[in-house]
């Protein structure tokens, strides 16, 4: 009983509160664990969803890598969290800009669990998503629509629902569809307060701020603000970085003492990420245009 307490404090974690919260009561899980049962597996893969939320991107790859090690004849609880960890894997690559790396991951996971709906879901979204960040349109299209079709009204389907409207906003965006693109966004937003998921929350406000400056909205600042305020208190740094750095950018011209403050604030949460990557990797991702600016004298 102590140990499953320990695994539901980390799934609050991951979804429902603070995702650093959630690493220390899971390790102590898999420590005390008995090896290879079922719960062990989703423990892993819900340690890897804190630690990346929480900006261990590096930390978090290595524990998931453990789970795509999927023997023949692996039963679905195995190939459902080796996918899922795939998912997550993906997802990481997408936030440092290796769009192509998480392509495959996404494409791995679609064929590990063909018979999981969620899975499958989730593999097309990835896909879309990845289509979007390598300028593909005409594909991103198709399996954005793919994943609308797979997805469920189901309440324990609702965050492929919050995250389908992140990726629909993305490609309405490409379309220049803004106004579709906000009013997906709005649908996520609500989802996400409905059921408690404050970094849903936040970072459906951050896609949303975005999709309110392409529409022109002027409340779009105050949106990102939201965003970038309730990122913060989460302590999920990925998020910080993007909204500050956006926030830096936006408000240049207006005010340049908070310009400064936020890309202060955008490059903390930077070097908090790259100390735990790679260095081939650090290199390559602070020299895109959306991160080197960050840095002073960048």
């Amino acid at each position: 009983m102590a140990d499953r307490r320990l695994l539901d404090a980390g799934e609050r974690a991951a979804f429902h509160g603070r995702p650093g919260d959630g690493i220390a009561p899971l390790q102590q899980f898999l420590r005390s664990s008995y090896a290879g049962g079922p719960d062990r597996i989703e423990a892993r893969w819900l340690l890897g969803v804190c630690q990346a939320a929480a900006g261990q991107f590096g930390t978090a790859a290595a524990q998931l890598q453990h789970l795509l090690q999927v023997p023949p004849d692996a039963d679905l609880n195995t190939r459902h969290y080796a996918a899922a960890a795939a998912g997550t894997l993906a997802s990481i690559h997408r936030q440092v800009g290796r769009h192509a790396e998480a392509s495959e991951f996404d494409e791995w996971a679609a064929q590990v669990a063909p018979g999981d709906a969620q899975i499958q879901f989730d593999a097309a979204l990835g896909q879309a998503a990845d289509s979007v960040g390598l300028g593909d349109r005409d594909t991103a299209l198709a399996f954005v629509t793919h994943a609308r079709s797979l997805c469920s009204d189901e309440p324990r389907w609702w965050r492929e629902r919050v995250r389908l409207g992140w990726v629909q906003s993305e490609v309405a965006l490409m379309l220049d569809r803004p106004a579709d693109a906000v009013a997906a966004l709005n649908r996520s937003v609500q989802e996400a307060e409905r059921v408690g998921a404050p970094r849903h929350v936040a970072k459906s406000l951050l896609f949303l701020g975005v999709a309110m400056q392409a529409a022109g909205d002027p409340g779009a600042l105050a949106t990102l603000g939201r965003s970038a305020l309730l990122s913060e208190s989460l302590g999920a740094w990925p998020l910080v970085w993007v909204t500050r750095g956006l926030l830096a950018n936006w408000l240049q011209g207006s005010d340049p003492e908070e310009a400064e403050r936020c890309r202060r604030s955008a490059e903390y949460a930077v070097r908090l990420i790259a100390s735990d990557l790679p260095p081939n990797i650090v290199a390559e991702w602070t020299m895109r245009p959306d991160v080197a600016p960050l840095f002073r004298g960048g």
